[in-house]
């Protein structure tokens, strides 16, 4: 049987990101699914959440690095193309979030939007599954993190704000680049490094918390830019900063190896060499605790440049408490009036 990953169409530059526009992509596949449930348990210890809930599946921003690539396989997709143009979306989410805080063996714990694809990809401007989320949460008064690359954010501070406001938000921005021409090739369909700043800064501006997170760092092609992404998103607000070191685990290392030969063909060999250097002379790891740091010289030298940006642009960052779970008001029947 011939490997379906072994022949994919790739992801197209855009001048403009697909960000930009409203509406559905009449290249892409939407299909609605009907979960039981919608709140995740989160098992893998090094990812620094608990609990993840997911309104869509596959992703048009088309990362050629995202680690969800694999998850399509679970729906009956491919890792390449499907997974950018077949997107699966839960239109019951909102229902399912409000029937989750009314279970009465639930104990509030911060529930992180999205742990796999980005809950504000394009799709999101239409069908607003993650705007409606947010309203669920804010009705609860239940803790809520926010894992988004995408300026669509800055439609829901009239709900975020007020989140933000009980100390119930943290939002997590992925910054992996200034370069233009390297986003259209890496991520070509989000949001231009100048929208996700200005983002940031109408989020600090609103008082929500906003940390950004380098992800994925990869070597021999964006890792010279951590001291300046820094710099960029604490002028624009952001309170800390993070960063992991790309993983190429399944089939996405044999979509990156594609990718990477015909998007940067004078550098790929390097880069290959040194993602393969950070892990042990493969592509990937996937052992807990070093699948997304890495190891040896290189990665040190990584990690040493970014606590020094980090204590350059981030030292005076103020300390910030952990999101309240105190304020969680649970019922049985879910008439709240608390707006």
């Amino acid at each position: 049987m011939k490997n379906r990953f072994l022949a994919h169409e790739y992801v197209l530059e855009h001048l403009e990101a697909i960000d930009e526009f409203e509406g559905e992509n009449p290249n892409t596949k939407y299909i609605e699914i009907f979960p039981k449930t919608i709140v995740n348990k989160v098992e893998s210890p090094d990812v620094g959440m608990e609990f993840s809930l997911n309104p869509y599946q596959g992703c048009e921003h088309g990362c050629i690095y995202c680690y969800a690539r694999n998850t399509h396989e679970y729906w009956g997709y491919n890792a390449g193309l499907d997974f950018e143009k077949v997107i699966l979306y839960k239109t019951s989410a909102p229902r399912l979030l409000e029937k989750h805080f009314q279970n009465p063996n639930w104990q509030a714990r911060t529930i992180v939007l999205s742990g796999n694809t980005d809950c504000y990809q394009p799709i999101e401007q239409k069908l607003q599954i993650t705007r409606k989320l947010l309203e669920v949460f804010l009705k609860y008064k239940h803790p809520v993190g926010i894992i988004t690359k995408n300026a669509t954010i800055t439609r829901d501070l009239d709900i975020i704000g007020p989140l933000a406001d009980l100390n119930l938000v943290s939002v997590y921005f992925s910054l992996t680049t200034l370069d233009e021409e390297v986003r259209r090739k890496m991520e070509p369909r989000t949001a231009s490094a100048s929208k996700k700043l200005k983002a940031i800064e109408e989020l600090r501006k609103r008082g929500v918390p906003v940390n950004i997170m380098i992800g994925p760092i990869i070597p021999g092609l964006n890792d010279h830019e951590i001291p300046a992404l820094m710099e960029a998103a604490a002028n624009a607000g952001a309170q800390s900063a993070g960063y992991t070191m790309v993983r190429l685990n399944g089939a996405i290392g044999q979509v990156f190896e594609h990718w990477v030969v015909e998007a940067f063909p004078d550098r790929a060999d390097k880069i290959l060499n040194q993602i393969k250097s950070a892990h042990g002379g493969k592509l990937n790891d996937s052992r807990f605790g070093n699948r997304m740091k890495g190891e040896g010289l290189m990665v040190q030298s990584i990690q040493r440049l970014f606590e020094l940006s980090k204590a350059k642009y981030f030292s005076g960052a103020p300390h910030r408490p952990p999101l309240r779970t105190d304020l969680f008001v649970k019922t049985n029947k879910g008439q709240m009036g608390l707006f």
